[in-house]
């Protein structure tokens, strides 16, 4: 089964609509794919992967690679198979009018786009997510989707792409900047189980900066207000479609607020000028201190205001923040390229010892796996070949293993000497095995952002499945 929508044409004068940046054409669905290898006993359920995947032709000169409309890509495995690929736009206003359908129902809080950023279970429920106030999609389990979705009523604002789940409540916690009505200040919001929101906290800020993520500690949510702030200029002038700007001026900090506190309880922290998008994990050590494992950008969209690729490299960092004293001590875990990072998710704000993430090029064109040791500083990665990069890979834990690093890494691989790609399982345990598993899948999956493992016990299947 196949639909076509007009989109984008290659364009030279953008490398964010370029090689397998560009976005595809089709939704595809392919049954009964090839694996080459064997899929472990333990994978029933859905891996899903968002990104930034432009329904209509958009302009070159000014299209940013964060705002192309989104499209989750997913492979179902059970039983040591890979029963299906699909991928789908993610069904906004202007992808449904684009491909002929009729609106998605659910509130829209002013804003109203495809969500590009993220995909994951929660409650019971399919989420698609992006930040800067628009509301999540809900998906069906074959990734249609059915409405917006505010948390079943709960949601008072615009949400984030970075939620986290403390492993011990099972609760989700959010940091969330709106155009529509937090333009100054952030909203810490905490959603319980039930899918339903309980507790938000409005954090005041100088101006609206770009908080694309966040940190969670067994006590503190953590705030990086960082110098990617938004520029009135070139909102206007239209220079690019995403409006925000390197603003050495506005500092750099981050903030410890407590878990169950106010604004006026938050400990700042000033922090050398950077930019980062994408915490690795945060905990508290024995005495006190927050350590926040990051990938760490020295300015970002200082000249390239079409994406995060020309402007710097980011290097793997520890912060250790001591709220007693104020202070936070940088320094650098590995000189080499580091982005996607990840760690297991029953450490998420817990002490870690391992650390994966994706090794980066010029461009930002992904390569191999890495794992991080930090009780040792070993670090060792995983090479797929000439030509062959890993997008996001996620962390799947074995069931029967008891070890922090027993189980797998699971990510979509671009093949650039085939322009193809294919879903691959590699021993997390021991990454320079070949491949546990490789799925080639019928079409080319585009570089993108985020994405799960979503096991069926947390998002079941239909019955009839």
């Amino acid at each position: 089964m196949t639909e076509t929508a007009e989109t984008a044409e290659v364009a030279t004068a953008n490398p964010y609509l370029e090689g397998n940046f560009a976005p595809v054409t089709d939704e595809v669905t392919a049954f009964d794919l090839e694996v080459i290898g064997e899929i472990p006993e333990a994978f029933e359920g859905r891996y899903l992967r968002n990104g930034p995947n432009p329904v209509v032709p958009t302009d070159p000169a000014t299209s940013h690679w964060f705002v192309g409309t989104g499209m989750v890509h997913g492979v179902r495995l059970r039983g040591g198979r890979a029963e299906w690929y699909r991928n789908r736009w993610v069904r906004g206003h202007d992808v449904a009018e684009a491909l002929g359908e009729p609106p998605i129902p659910g509130p829209t809080r002013g804003l109203d786009f495809s969500p590009n950023t993220s995909v994951g279970g929660f409650a019971g429920t399919t989420w698609a997510l992006v930040e800067a106030g628009a509301l999540p999609a809900e998906l069906g389990y074959e990734l249609d989707t059915v409405c917006r979705n505010d948390f079943f009523g709960s949601l008072q604002t615009g949400f984030t792409a970075h939620p986290k789940v403390d492993p011990g409540t099972g609760e989700m916690h959010a940091m969330c900047y709106a155009w529509q009505d937090l333009f100054d200040h952030v909203e810490y919001v905490v959603i319980g189980t039930d899918g339903k929101v309980r507790r938000t906290v409005d954090v005041p800020l100088p101006g609206m900066s770009m908080i694309h993520d966040m940190s969670l500690t067994e006590n503190y949510a953590v705030i990086y207000d960082l110098p990617v702030t938004v520029d009135l200029d070139i909102a206007l002038s239209g220079e690019s479609s995403f409006p925000f700007r390197w603003d050495p001026d506005y500092g750099a900090r981050v903030g410890l607020l407590p878990r169950e506190g106010t604004a006026d309880e938050i400990v700042w922290c000033d922090v050398g000028l950077c930019y980062v998008f994408h915490p690795l994990n945060a905990y508290e050590d024995s005495e006190g201190r927050v350590v926040l494992d990051l990938c760490r950008y020295d300015k970002m969209f200082d000249r390239d205001l079409l994406g995060p690729a020309g402007d710097a490299q980011p290097t793997l960092d520890r912060w250790t923040v001591d709220p007693a004293r104020g202070r936070v001590n940088e320094e650098r875990v590995d000189d080499r390229f580091h982005e996607f990072p990840q760690v297991r998710a029953d450490r998420a704000s817990r002490k870690h010892r391992f650390g994966y993430t994706v090794g980066v090029g010029d461009g930002l064109i992904p390569g191999a796996n890495y794992k991080i040791d930090y009780d040792t500083g070993d670090v060792v990665f995983h090479d797929h070949g000439p030509g062959r990069g890993s997008g996001e890979a996620v962390f799947v834990a074995d069931p029967d293993g008891t070890a922090e690093d027993e189980g797998w890494l699971i990510s979509f691989i671009y093949d650039a000497t085939s322009d193809g790609s294919e879903l691959v399982i590699l021993d997390a345990h021991d990454l320079g095995r070949p491949p546990v598993a490789r799925v080639p899948l019928p079409q080319r999956v585009p570089y993108g952002f985020h994405g799960n493992w979503v096991p069926d016990t947390a998002v079941a299947p239909p019955a009839d499945r």
